[in-house]
């Protein structure tokens, strides 16, 4: 019913142009009629001569007829301006699809019972349902395993799917993954945390262990919750622990020590940060050790709830860290490295001190020791007892907390852990 071409000024189309903002125009003119009217149209009003208001209101017209958008009509117009035929859209030629959303359903139903499978393992088991006389998987029989993998991301896939992928690792910029190298100096601390144990709902306590790699000081610590708001002031305090100035703080990958409240503090203190390397269990060797042969040893396996954390940490402060590192003593090694490269590490009963000692046996070690801390204060406190008399104590005072912790299992308690 309406002939655009009859518009032959630019007043008749300003008219027009306010009219079509209320009536709405349903674009039916084929594409090639579009171009050619859109270049016939231009070509009449001399689209390069008028004003910008002009122009305006002409692509507002043009708009309107032809339902083009903004970028339609500059392609149009430039390929006018430049003398280059119009422009028509053709359809784009496009594969066809080869796989339908019944078959990502298939792929969906064959993964809910048999598990998430790799690829070829899919692929394969599709192959072998349809030479078992399935025809649903006639087109899965010759799938690859790419084409799997772009099947599992469909929305068809993704609703049918009752599959839960594996947790994907992050790399967390907080450590270096190293070895620390102290060369004889100490300083160079390895980190582990121990639990002991849930009993149903109920948390058991969580003790952590600090290590010093070359006079095997030891400072053990225990907090009723692994959170970072605790470990900030816990490991504050057991750092203070270690007569000497810590250089190194190497733990695991664990998310307790590898965050960025645990990073702040160490970065405060001056202390270097570094964290276990894939594929090299031995990194953190020492500490693990330590963690049966003293945590473990001491206070056993069964579980302990963690609101008696507080009363734990007495009895390491009074009686466990002073007999570790003044009265018991530890294995030390001694390496031999022979001709051929070969590394031979033997235990010697010469090598054989108390971390202590060994803290004596390094070269100028006063000039190792923190700020108040005077080789004095350490003599008299390894002399004020005896080594069999700090262990009897130890056990007194730990035959104590397990009373207190454990009344209803005292009669249980192995003999080693109460004598």
């Amino acid at each position: 019913m309406l002939n655009p071409s009859q518009f032959q000024s630019l007043d008749e189309i300003e008219t027009f142009v306010h009219a079509a903002d209320v009536f709405t125009l349903e674009q039916n003119l084929p594409r090639q009629e579009k171009a050619r009217w859109l270049r016939g149209r231009l070509l009449h009003f001399r689209y390069d001569r008028l004003t910008r208001k002009q122009q305006g209101l002409l692509r507002q017209f043009f708009r309107a007829i032809t339902g083009y958008s903004d970028a339609q009509l500059s392609r149009h117009i430039g390929r006018y301006r430049t003398g280059d035929p119009p422009l028509i859209q053709q359809t784009r030629n496009c594969f066809s699809c080869l796989y339908t959303p019944e078959d990502s359903e298939l792929l969906a139903m064959i993964d809910n019972a048999i598990g998430r499978l790799s690829g070829n393992l899919a692929a394969q088991f599709c192959t072998d349902q349809f030479a078992a006389g399935d025809g649903r998987f006639i087109r899965l029989k010759d799938i690859s395993s790419a084409t799997v993998y772009r099947l599992r991301r469909t929305k068809r896939y993704t609703i049918r799917s009752i599959t839960i992928e594996k947790t994907k690792p992050t790399q967390v910029p907080i450590g270096e993954r190293c070895k620390p190298r102290p060369n004889g100096m100490p300083g160079f601390i390895r980190v582990d945390t121990v639990h002991q144990g849930d009993l149903g709902q109920q948390k058991g306590v969580y003790h952590i262990n600090l290590v010093d790699e070359v006079t095997q000081w030891e400072v053990v610590v225990a907090v009723e919750q692994i959170a970072e708001s605790v470990l900030e002031e816990v490991l504050m305090i057991a750092l203070f622990f270690f007569p000497f100035r810590i250089k190194n703080f190497h733990s695991d990958n664990g998310s307790e020590y590898i965050n960025y409240t645990v990073a702040g503090l160490l970065e405060k203190l001056h202390i270097r940060q570094t964290k276990g390397r894939p594929r090299h269990s031995n990194d953190n060797g020492l500490v693990e050790t330590k963690n049966g042969a003293i945590i473990r040893k001491e206070m056993g396996h069964f579980h302990i709830p963690g609101k008696f954390a507080p009363r734990i940490n007495v009895f390491y402060r009074d009686h466990l860290i002073p007999f570790l590192n003044f009265h018991r003593p530890c294995h030390f090694p001694h390496r031999t490295t022979l001709k051929n490269g070969k590394v031979i590490v033997q235990y010697r009963r010469k090598d054989c001190r108390t971390p202590f000692q060994k803290l004596q046996t390094l070269p100028d070690w006063e000039k190792f020791l923190r700020r108040g801390i005077t080789v004095a204060d350490l003599r008299k406190q390894a002399r004020a007892k005896t080594p069999l008399q700090a262990a009897q104590e130890k056990n007194e005072a730990k035959r104590k907390l397990f009373s207190v912790i454990l009344p209803k299992l005292s009669a249980t308690i192995p003999p080693s852990l109460t004598q």
